[in-house]
């Protein structure tokens, strides 16, 4: 069966006897060559209703593009409709290889093409499961860092210290640029909006109080966990990611050192032992901001504004700031290793453990700030 637009290209079906069909494809398939459409072999397929197997003859095939791999394809799908044996493997490697890519989608997008329709029930029972799951998981890695801890004070974990004293500079002396800029911004933010209420009473002096209180009880710590969450524990979720991938993990197992000893213990105790100095820091440099407000746009003596902030302050706001800030490294080691750690074995898995550490670091430094301002309220601090 030839085509008349183009002698490029050349389809012969054969029918053999004991309900087998042969097609022998001949020439050059591309795609500007007008090549046949697969009714052709529907055609045939449908005058021999006996037909239980298909042979592809490509021995004199010369030259073909993408054109022949939309019509094997097409074959192949009508193969399968009529419940008809197609053998794939008598095609030249190169259309085996590029056929076998075409027809594999990936897990996650076959659901955009399937037909059934899933129902709200379901949506919801499988979110619930998969966040059940996060959370088993979560509390089991919570308990592998206990147990660490735990050997640690035996003098029972191996890690190196010249990898907590590098985790210690990544997550405290390499981070002052940024917490400097942050926590100072934060407080010249919010010196200048209290400037601009409280001059309207003439309550200009308070503004230390203002800066002071909010700084050292909320905004350092939060900020400061929020920069080190994507600066640090995004770091974090991503080297242990990387680690996954290229099987190193793997590797410290197989010579019997503890993962969580070697890898996450001294990464967790960077982070918490350092974002209690780096709120400290915070503090001094978000006052420092607010000062800057208070004496150039207030008009407010250096002296006057610094006896207004030391009188507004009690040694329970810097405790609880600090505690604080403990707190929020713990989480968001927890949260970035142990993404990082159960991270896939791929490149685009690493980018999604990194994105999700970031993430839900956020979340529980936000949730445990307003857990923190329930019983600081109900206690009276």
């Amino acid at each position: 069966m030839d085509s008349k637009k183009s002698p490029k290209w050349s389809l012969d079906i054969t029918t053999i006897d004991a309900g087998e069909m042969c097609l022998q494809l001949s020439g050059t398939w591309k795609m500007r060559a007008n090549l046949p459409d697969i009714d052709i072999i529907k055609k045939s397929l449908g005058k021999h209703t006996n037909i239980s197997k298909l042979r592809i003859d490509t021995s004199a095939l010369k030259t073909w593009d993408t054109g022949l791999l939309t019509f094997l394809r097409d074959l192949h799908r009508l193969c399968e409709a009529q419940h008809i044996d197609y053998n794939p493997e008598e095609l030249p490697k190169g259309v085996q290889s590029l056929l076998l890519l075409a027809e594999e989608a990936p897990e996650k997008y076959r659901h955009l093409f399937s037909s059934h329709r899933i129902s709200l029930f379901e949506k919801v029972g499988t979110e619930t499961l998969k966040i059940t799951a996060i959370i088993m998981g979560i509390i089991i890695f919570v308990g592998d860092i206990s147990l660490s801890l735990y050997r640690l004070f035996l003098g029972k974990a191996r890690f190196l210290i010249s990898d907590l004293i590098l985790f210690f500079q990544e997550a405290g002396v390499y981070a002052l640029g940024i917490v400097t800029l942050i926590n100072f911004l934060v407080g010249l933010i919010l010196a200048y909006i209290g400037a601009v209420q409280l001059s309207q009473f003439g309550a200009q002096i308070y503004i230390a109080n203002l800066v002071s209180i909010g700084v050292i009880r909320e905004m350092a710590p939060i900020m400061t966990a929020i920069i080190m969450a994507g600066r640090t524990g995004a770091a974090y979720a991503a080297q242990l990611g990387t680690m996954q991938v290229n099987e190193e993990i793997d590797a410290l197992r197989t010579l019997a050192i503890r993962p969580m000893d070697f890898l996450v213990l001294p990464r967790t105790l960077a982070l918490v032992l350092m974002l209690p100095l780096l709120c400290l820091y915070g503090d001094l440099v978000g006052i420092m901001g607010g000062g800057i407000i208070g004496v150039f746009v207030l008009k407010l003596s250096i002296l006057r504004y610094s006896v207004q902030t030391l009188s507004s302050i009690s040694i329970a706001d810097v405790f609880l700031g600090i505690t604080k800030s403990a707190v929020f490294g713990i989480l968001i080691a927890v949260a970035s290793c142990h993404r990082g750690m159960k991270c896939g074995r791929s490149a685009e898995a690493v980018g999604k453990a990194t994105t999700s550490a970031v993430v839900t670091s956020l979340v529980l430094i936000i949730s445990a700030d307003a857990l923190f301002a329930v019983f600081t309220n109900a206690l009276g601090i």
